[in-house]
């Protein structure tokens, strides 16, 4: 079992940053592949950034690359999320999930998420 509890979220204007911390409890989190999500409002979850076990592979979706970067500290139990360049259309709930076969099973554990504004 996995807890995953996000911070950093807040209220930033167009053009700034933030970093979105997603701390996971127990001694097994260097065998999970991480990823951050986000749901708008009004609109369903999506895809944001996933990152490998040894942090040494990421992926984005094509909206944040150049502008968000995803890590992890395996020593701290922790993935992060940095966002720069923020744009109103960022402005989200943004989640971290947890899975060890993404690709079969998806994600098997999900934080409670954390809001992000970006005010125009």
């Amino acid at each position: 079992q996995v807890q995953l509890v996000e911070s950093g979220g807040g209220l930033v204007q167009a053009g700034g940053s933030l970093r979105l911390s997603c701390a996971a409890s127990g001694r097994t989190f260097s065998t999970y592949l991480m990823g951050w999500f986000r749901q708008p409002p009004g609109k369903g979850r999506e895809f944001v950034a996933r990152i490998s076990r040894s942090g040494g592979t990421t992926y984005y979706t094509d909206s944040v690359k150049g502008r968000f970067t995803i890590s992890r500290d395996n020593a701290k139990n922790t993935v992060y999320l940095q966002m720069n360049s923020l744009k109103p259309e960022d402005t989200a709930v943004y989640y971290c999930a947890a899975g060890t076969d993404i690709l079969t099973r998806g994600y098997d554990y999900w934080g409670q998420g954390t809001q992000v504004t970006v005010s125009s």
